[in-house]
């Protein structure tokens, strides 16, 4: 591809391709992928995106199609590769000039560099490095920003190759660089705080970005580029500084006000020094172990003292806790239970942990998590009264409750108590004593501290077993708790049937259920929607629990299942109605068939939901669990929900539907529950087979489920379902056979042997394609002992129901091989008296022993006179006389 004339086909071209009319950017789309082999096609380009004249539109796009012809045909070994000269030039051109001005393709085009970098750096390119260090030292503004933005890029792509030949060459790189990133990083921190003092606030906006990416240069180095951290003075000195950089980041914060436009960038900066310690607290647990104090030093005085009052900000508290909680928890740092078999690093390590955790300091802690942090917020408060599903989503882990400080205390609180618990036993009982009868509901502090204790309490319920005699709490105290209605005690309701929820598995009599169940009965009737919604939960967790009995929760059940169903139907929140329901279908499968008088109005329901569901599959997904176990419950009575039902497993297991991507796996064992419950196979049930030939080609994990849903049609109606599908049925058995796993074949041959045994006249004729293989694999002595015995009972069946076709298989099988018949059965009757040891199963064994004993009969001179006729009948004869 000639350059010159080239660049303007191609430029115009790929303005047709920016085009929002299909009729112009298709064919420009196909012209494009066409050129993507052509040679000289990336150095035009090159020449396009590097040329600010243009549409940005159009440069964007040149970016876009190079950096994917990076990945497609950069390397030598690929198909149209480029030719090493194109790549030479390319290599040259891309880092001539780093003064892109538009942002998101300066972007980019660091992107593709450091993709180029990954596969030639430093071997095929070992200038890039030496000029970017040239680059990031220029005074112009903008060459330094984009050359600062490529040199993170380039680092942390090279940073993120793993071959031992790769590491060997990024610790080079980082030795020989590290000096320089850190003086660079020192020289735009101190510039932009110097700026920020000032006031001059465009100034330090731009050396703050170029502070954020030297940092980012170093955490990559300091994490990825040495083997042993700690023995090198500047890596060291770099960890030591980030404290020092740390707080005075932090109260820069302080000063400049939540409107300043530094603002973000500077809590992005902060986070990112902490991501850089807890990088290298991960990856190098004992290089970190000379800053374990000054890390907890800092994280405790920051989270749990004044020292952050005014500072701290919620993402960095989560950040801050995170260390606490890696280093409480860090393997490395738990000395074995003889200390004498511990490594020195590992005492050192525990030594520091335990001089620094002084009961003065766990109590601190503890007592501040729980009456700072456990509290419910203001905000808290509010969305509770505003939107209460939304309230208990978050609560229960929706998708920003990983990301918030309340999961984050509760992780923190759990890890300290699980390591110090016989230092804070007695601190939270302390607490818990401190609270002993009603709260005055007026007195709102109170009534949010009791709250978080009990939120303590239960969160800690595995480590309190022996020190808390949960069962007498509960009668003499939280019981009556429950029983206050006014709206005010709403937090305590909630929170002691939660706190009840923790401990039913861990802690509580089995004959104090009745009492709990009454509890919970009146619970379900609550004003409030969060402590219904709670008080459902707390009923999950009962009657899973292994010491539930249905007799009694049976008074109780008609009533209960009332009140979940009213709750289902007020909940608006997908979220809350999915959860619901999981309710429901846990009651239902613990008392299955007493079910049946109490499930009408939830049957009339399930229709109207599942319509309203159209658009959230998961929920749907939720309604298949919970037919499933109504169907295990109704048994045979289930036929009268047909109508719904089988529209829903048609759509669910119909992979022709969307849908089925999140259905099919409910979907199927929905279907296979229904067949195992039917009366008999109705015309619908039946039509709905239509969907398995595509279920069995997608050979995936659900293939399984399906062999026993044909199992279940086959034992169901044998004759009605193989009148209609044996043909469909052989032909997928005869494909799988050809790419399946040794199971697939036994699950196979399996329902091949249930059609043999419960249709001995038809099952040989539909199975006429797919026997030839099985009579192969016996006459080739199949390796594998399962498929080997299921080959034996498929054969034996069909020698012992089908005589007349055995003998005319036989002899098709004799033409085949090229074998007398004589011998050809001689030698299946030596490898089958050979194998019968791989048969386990009595009554396949007992099968082969009748199938060799009814060819005795037999003129087969072959049999009479072989050695294996004293063998077969020694084998056989026990086995058949057996019951």
């Amino acid at each position: 591809m000639d350059l010159n004339s080239a660049s303007t086909v191609v430029l115009q071209v790929l303005t047709q391709a920016t085009s929002q009319d299909t009729a112009v950017l298709k064919p420009a789309e196909e012209q494009l992928k066409q050129w993507e082999i052509q040679p000289g096609f990336y150095s035009v380009l090159l020449n396009i995106f590097t040329n600010h004249t243009l549409d940005v539109n159009v440069r964007w796009l040149a970016v876009l199609y190079f950096k994917n012809g990076i990945d497609r045909y950069w390397r030598r070994v690929a198909p149209h590769a480029l030719s090493e000269e194109e790549k030479s030039t390319l290599r040259a051109g891309l880092i001539t000039n780093f003064n892109e001005p538009v942002n998101q393709i300066a972007t980019q085009i660091s992107v593709l560099i450091a993709k180029v970098a990954r596969l030639d750096c430093p071997r095929q390119w070992p200038e890039l490095i030496p000029t970017l260090l040239e680059s990031v030292k220029v005074q112009d503004d903008l060459r330094q920003h984009r050359a600062l933005l490529t040199f993170y890029h380039v680092t942390k792509t090279l940073a993120s190759k793993r071959l031992a030949a790769d590491r060997k060459l990024f610790y080079d790189l980082a030795s020989g660089i590290y000096s320089f990133a850190c003086s660079l990083w020192n020289h735009h921190t101190d510039t932009f705080l110097q700026q920020i003092f000032t006031g001059d606030e465009a100034a330090a906006t731009n050396s703050l970005e170029r502070t954020l990416l030297s940092l980012k240069v170093l955490r990559k180095l300091t994490v990825h580029g040495f083997v042993e951290p700690h023995r090198n003075v500047e890596v060291m000195g770099f960890l030591h500084a980030v404290f020092e950089r740390l707080k005075q980041f932090l109260e820069c914060s302080r000063s400049i006000g939540t409107e300043n436009v530094c603002r973000d960038r500077l809590e992005k900066t902060i986070i990112l020094f902490t991501k850089v310690l807890l990088d290298f607290l991960d990856q190098h647990p004992f290089s970190f172990t000379p800053l374990i104090q000054r890390s907890l030093e800092f994280a405790v005085s920051y989270v749990f003292t004044e020292a952050g009052e005014g500072v701290a900000f919620e993402r960095f508290i989560v950040q801050c806790m995170n260390f606490i909680k890696m280093i409480v928890k860090n393997y490395a740092y738990k000395p074995s239970k003889r200390f004498e078999d511990s490594s020195p690093e590992t005492l050192e390590a525990h030594k520091i942990k335990t001089s620094f955790f002084t009961y003065p300091t766990l109590m601190e802690i503890c007592r501040r998590l729980v009456s700072h942090y456990f509290l419910l917020t203001e905000e808290e408060l509010t969305m509770w009264e505003e939107d209460p599903e939304g309230f208990t989503v978050e609560e229960t882990g929706g998708d920003s409750w990983k990301y918030s400080l309340r999961p984050c205390t509760e992780v923190l609180f759990i890890d300290i108590f699980h390591e110090y618990n016989q230092t804070l036993t007695p601190v939270l009982l302390e607490m818990v004593h401190s609270l002993q009868g009603p709260t005055n509901v007026e007195d709102t502090n109170a009534l949010l501290i009791k709250d978080a204790v009990y939120n303590a309490v239960g969160l800690a319920a595995y480590e309190l077993f022996d020190s808390v005699d949960f069962d007498q709490w509960f009668k003499n105290q939280l019981l009556a708790e429950l029983q206050v209605s006014h709206n005010r005690y709403k937090p305590i309701r909630r929170r002691v049937i939660w706190l009840i929820g923790q401990w039913i598995s861990v802690k509580f009599k089995s004959d104090m259920r009745p009492m709990l169940y009454e509890a919970i009965r009146n619970l379900l009737q609550d004003q409030d929607l969060v402590v219904r919604i709670e008080t459902a939960t707390t009923l999950k967790l009962t009657v899973d629990d292994f010491e539930f009995r249905t007799d009694q929760f049976l008074p109780y059940l008609e009533s209960m299942f009332t009140l979940l169903f009213q709750l289902l139907q007020e909940v608006t929140e997908c979220d809350t109605k999915m959860h619901v329901l999981h309710v429901l279908s846990c009651v239902i499968e613990r008392v299955n068939i007493q079910i049946r008088p109490y499930v009408g109005c939830l049957v009339q329901y399930l229709p109207l939901l599942w319509k309203q569901s159209e658009e959230h599959n998961m929920l749907r997904c939720a309604i298949l669990t919970t037919l499933i176990h109504l169907i295990q419950g109704l048994g045979a009575d289930s036929k009268n929900l047909y109508p719904f039902l089988l529209p829903i497993i048609q759509l669910s297991t119909d992979v022709s539907q969307p849908p089925h991507v999140y259905l099919l796996e409910d979907g199927l064992e929905l279907w296979l529950v229904t067949l195992e419950n039917s009366p008999c196979l109705t015309p619908e049930l039946l039509r709905i087979f239509q969907n398995m030939s595509a279920l069995l080609e997608l050979s995936s994990e659900n293939l399984r489920t399906c062999f026993k849903i044909i199992n279940a049609y086959i034992f169901l109606s044998s004759s009605e379902f193989l009148q209609v599908y044996s043909g469909d049925l052989c032909r997928s058995f005869c494909e799988l056979l050809k790419d399946i796993t040794t199971e697939g074949q036994v699950q196979v041959l399996k329902v091949v042997e249930n059609v043999l045994k419960v249709n001995p006249a038809l099952g040989p004729q539909m199975f006429q394609p797919l026997l030839p293989s099985v009579f192969r694999g016996i006459i080739d002595g199949e390796r594998y002992p399962v498929v080997m015995s299921t080959y034996l009972g498929v054969i034996g069946r069909v020698l012992l129901q089908n005589a007349s076709f055995f003998s005319l298989l036989l002899s098709q099988m004799a033409c085949e091989c090229g074998q007398e018949l004589d011998q050809l059965l001689g030698n299946v009757i030596e490898m089958w008296v050979d194998r019968m040891d791989n048969i386990t199963q009595p009554e396949r064994r007992k099968l082969s022993a009748l199938a060799l004993l009814s060819l005795l009969p037999s003129d087969n001179r072959m049999f009479l006179t072989k050695q294996c006729y004293h063998k077969a009948l020694r084998h056989s004869l026990p086995l058949a006389s057996t019951r």
